[in-house]
């Protein structure tokens, strides 16, 4: 089946089935053909089940012929980062010490997406233990980017950004520690959300830093990652860490949204302070398009966030080290030299550090939302301030300068995570090299279906989340 007669969303590509218009089997056939095509090039699978795709696929068209009700996924193909757990399935983790490693559970979100009828593809490449915003893999091989293969995908969830920008996938879970559904999503064109912390469920997921750590969805359009959103988030009882707060009707902020009156905030400070002339550009052309749609624009100060990263990096790298602390010692050698340089700090740290960083969360975050949220309702800032690098580039060994390069990945994505507050990534057109190029919206705790709603009027009055690469 050719790509212009493929459904172009999850959204259309559910109602198409639900319709009629074509079977579970023939789409997901379709996705399968694409996959098989495209790995070579690509490598984004870790592990490929068409098998258990097509019989899957088979099930849902006889469901759906014997007039029983149907979820909000039904027949739609994706395939997800490779530490979401489904129980007796290997799950690498995207490394050598879990090559064979198979749960003895299935994560929550994995479950949710089943019973909404979604179809799983199987297993998708990522950086080494989800440590790492390049997308880099020494074990399993480097993701490549659809747009460019010379340039990196972003990580951790690289897989994920790879096979959707794909269109081998409609949609797929990463996560976000540091920056990883926002990043992939930007450097592969897609729309990706980082939920407030705690909305969603990790239990069955891969733990990287258990006071950082988000799951999200990366999908072709604001309306996607709405829909799944929607199904994954809400309480669990296996994750005490998960809210109770009542989960919103999300989608329904993307329909018609309107968004006069609205202030979208530009950080005067930090946000900005390595950003390129042309990722400035484009973030400049896309605040145009948002005041052509009656919002207003204004200018604020963000509080704190020459802090942030030296707080996150002790979080992230004590929490880290922790889980790894009995591999680091029993199996040193079985981690990439990338990903063993990065945590092995986090074993010095002292504790009194580590918990002073968590202490100054609250109020750094309360003082964060206070001073900016009073004067705008989101606050507008690039993903990544540079073009795409290459593989190359950001390979440590290739590179002299790869550590400065490495900070500036995760510059403008971390400071939200360790604040836990949601932020959606959204295509905002492309650099001199070709590559994508991404503004995000941060906006207050349990504020996603405002972010939904404010990136779904910039979609609707734009066409970048509609390019596709040709590959």
């Amino acid at each position: 089946m050719a790509d212009d007669q493929l459904p172009d969303s999850v959204v259309a590509a559910a109602d198409a089935i639900k319709s009629g218009e074509m079977s579970a089997r023939e789409l997901t056939s379709a996705c399968i053909e694409k996959a098989e095509r495209l790995q070579p090039k690509l490598n984004c699978f870790i592990s490929f089940q068409p098998e258990k795709a097509l019989a899957a696929a088979d099930a849902l068209d006889a469901l759906l012929l014997s007039g029983d009700p149907v979820g909000p996924l039904h027949g739609v193909p994706m395939a997800h980062k490779d530490m979401y757990y489904r129980v007796g399935e290997i799950s690498t983790c995207g490394s050598k010490i879990r090559k064979n490693f198979r749960p003895d559970h299935t994560a929550t979100v994995i479950e949710r997406l089943d019973d909404a009828g979604a179809i799983h593809l199987g297993s998708l490449n990522m950086a080494e233990f989800a440590f790492g915003p390049t997308g880099h893999n020494v074990h399993w091989g480097d993701c490549r980017n659809p747009w460019n293969t010379d340039h990196i995908t972003g990580g951790s969830s690289g897989g994920t950004g790879s096979a959707v920008a794909a269109r081998i996938a409609f949609a797929g879970l990463g996560s976000d520690t540091g920056g990883s559904v926002r990043l992939p999503s930007a450097l592969c064109g897609l729309t990706g959300i980082k939920p407030t912390q705690t909305r969603v469920s990790r239990y069955g997921v891969m733990g990287l830093s258990f006071s950082l750590d988000n799951v999200g969805p990366l999908a072709r359009t604001v309306q996607d990652c709405a829909r799944i959103l929607g199904i994954i988030a809400g309480y669990d009882s296996n994750d005490a860490t998960s809210s109770n707060v009542p989960v919103d009707q999300y989608e329904s902020f993307t329909i018609d949204p309107k968004i006069k009156g609205l202030k979208i905030g530009v950080p005067k400070n930090y946000y900005y302070d390595e950003v390129t002339v042309e990722v400035r550009d484009l973030m400049n052309a896309s605040l145009k398009i948002y005041e052509g749609l009656g919002a207003h624009i204004i200018e604020v100060n963000v509080p704190s966030h020459e802090k942030l990263t030296d707080l996150a990096n002790v979080v992230m790298g004590s929490e880290a080290a922790t889980l790894h602390g009995a591999w680091l010692s029993e199996r040193p050698n079985d981690y990439s030299d990338q990903v063993l340089a990065r945590i092995q700090p986090g074993l010095s740290y002292p504790a009194t550090r580590y918990l002073q960083a968590l202490q100054v969360r609250p109020k750094i975050t309360h003082q964060f939302v206070e001073q900016v949220f009073n004067v705008c309702d989101v606050l507008h800032a690039p993903v990544l301030g540079i073009p795409v690098p290459t593989i190359i580039d950001t390979d440590l060994k290739g590179n002299p300068g790869f550590a400065t390069l490495l900070s500036q990945m995760t510059y403008c994505t971390r400071p939200a995570n360790y604040l836990g507050l949601p932020a959606i990534a959204v295509p905002a057109g492309f650099t001199s090299n070709g590559l994508p190029s991404s503004f995000q919206l941060i906006g207050r705790p349990f504020a996603e279906g405002v972010l939904f709603r404010i990136a779904a009027a910039y979609q609707n009055a734009t066409d970048w989340h509609r390019q596709a690469p040709e590959i």
